[in-house]
């Protein structure tokens, strides 16, 4: 069974560039948000396998969606992506529950390592 991700960046050419990495290595894209707000949304209706997670967004930002996505299931499994030089803001994303963090632009080894990786500690 192919694992079922959620997308999320408020950047619908990252959304795109995300979706495009996974699918063509056999992952399944079962939804994508553009804001933390959907994030959360989506997550309670799709129960996906992970999520990957923009940190700057409007309407609520990408930890705060962390937090909460975690309120809701411990377990959840998030993947954060930032834009060079946001250091503190991965450091706050690992603290508030993120798995590991991927760095923009991507790189679509570095996306499958993190999302394997990920997706083995479960």
């Amino acid at each position: 069974m192919s694992n079922r991700i959620l997308v999320v960046d408020d950047a619908a050419f990252m959304r795109m560039m995300i979706k495009e990495i996974l699918t063509k290595n056999g992952f399944e894209v079962v939804g994508e948000a553009s804001d933390g707000q959907q994030a959360v949304e989506k997550y309670k209706e799709l129960h996906p396998d992970l999520v990957t997670m923009d940190i700057t967004m409007p309407e609520m930002d990408g930890i705060q969606a962390l937090k909460e996505i975690r309120a809701i299931d411990n377990g959840a499994r998030v993947i954060m992506c930032s834009a060079m030089g946001q250091q503190a803001m991965v450091i706050d994303a690992i603290q508030a529950g993120a798995k590991d963090f991927i760095v923009k632009p991507f790189q679509a080894d570095r996306v499958l390592e993190a999302i394997r990786k990920t997706l083995q500690t479960a």
